[in-house]
């Protein structure tokens, strides 16, 4: 399964951004490099550089970045010399684990989201979203096995996904949990935050004409040399379409949520990985949901959040957002847009 994933996401970057940049400006040369190494996804550094040195050194500074926060962010691996996310899941139930300023600031925003969002997204689905994450591993190798959750073990997981149970000080640097049997996933989140955090250290080193694509959660840092944005396509899931939309962005994100990569089929019913805090199952209604904004974690979070909520409810929340338009793809095929997202739109 995971393989399968990996290509498709390769076809899918590349092939997106095939058409989006110009021949050589002056003396800065396009250049692109590919890695696998982060957040278990490709992920693809595109730019501008006068030397395929300078292009090395600069992308390679924002991978290893990234590499560096999957590590913390990694709820499955822990790694030696690091307090990350998978020792805060084993120990926070039992002690106060102290970790870095980064891990807090990510839990603190999370809990940001979960206001903002209402619940729709919560980073206390750990135990929920395992029992799924178990089930598409195992149909990945064998299908014919394929299952779904035991009810009961997600009706009991469900009770242990109070975000009122994260508890952090940020004078001592400390997480713990007041249930013991709370589990976190920032997988809504995370990879949102790292983006934008990389993305504002290479702004601040007066870094401009790139863009940093993590599987799909795209930020562009800078126009290009020519002063001409970049032109981002939307997959579009339904047959026969290659793009839902072509943007042109300067300094945005674009992030989307969609159905057809991560999902596994029982009974010849697919079951995705967007997981309805309400209900504790994959969230229906929709095959995609794309979100504009300057902040790749904002656009990651709302993502995911406006997957889980009605039309209705998404549309308002975004609408009362300044920072932020989306379009969504229903199930049978029709679009629905933002009022300001044609704004980004290419003819």
């Amino acid at each position: 399964m995971t393989k399968r994933w990996l290509c498709v996401c390769i076809a899918t970057v590349l092939f997106a951004f095939s058409f989006c940049f110009s021949s050589c400006r002056g003396e800065q040369k396009q250049y692109s490099v590919t890695s696998f190494d982060s957040f278990d996804t490709v992920t693809t550094v595109m730019g501008y550089a006068e030397s395929e040195e300078e292009f090395a050194r600069v992308s390679g500074e924002m991978l290893a970045m990234l590499a560096e926060y999957h590590r913390m962010f990694d709820i499955y691996h822990s790694y030696e010399g690091m307090e990350n996310l998978c020792t805060v899941n084993e120990r926070a139930g039992k002690e106060e684990v102290a970790v870095n300023g980064e891990i807090i600031e990510l839990l603190l925003y999370g809990k940001e989201v979960y206001a903002l969002t209402d619940g729709a997204v919560n980073i206390a689905m750990g135990n929920v979203l395992s029992l799924w994450h178990t089930c598409r591993a195992e149909a990945a190798e064998n299908p014919e096995q394929a299952k779904l959750p035991d009810p009961e073990a997600l009706a009991e997981a469900r009770i242990h996904t109070q975000i009122e149970d994260l508890c952090m000080d940020e004078e001592k640097g400390t997480v713990s949990f007041s249930d013991p049997l709370l589990q976190l996933d920032v997988g809504a989140i995370a990879k949102g935050y790292a983006v934008e955090k990389i993305a504002k250290a290479m702004e601040e080193k007066g870094v401009s004409g790139y863009v940093l694509n993590a599987g799909g959660n795209v930020r562009v840092i800078g126009e290009k040399p020519s002063g001409s944005p970049w032109i981002v396509g939307i997959e579009n899931q339904k047959e026969g379409e290659d793009y839902l939309a072509r943007l042109s962005l300067t300094r945005e994100a674009l992030v989307t949520s969609g159905t057809h990569q991560r999902y596994y089929t029982v009974d010849g019913v697919r079951y995705h990985h967007i997981i309805d805090p309400d209900t504790g199952m994959p969230a229906r209604g929709y095959s995609s949901a794309s979100v504009v904004s300057s902040d790749s974690a904002m656009a990651d979070a709302l993502s995911t959040a406006l997957f889980c909520m009605s039309s209705e409810e998404g549309m308002a929340l975004v609408e009362s957002l300044s920072d932020a338009e989306a379009i969504w793809l229903l199930e049978d095929g029709t679009k629905r847009m933002s009022s300001d997202f044609e704004k980004y739109c290419q003819p």
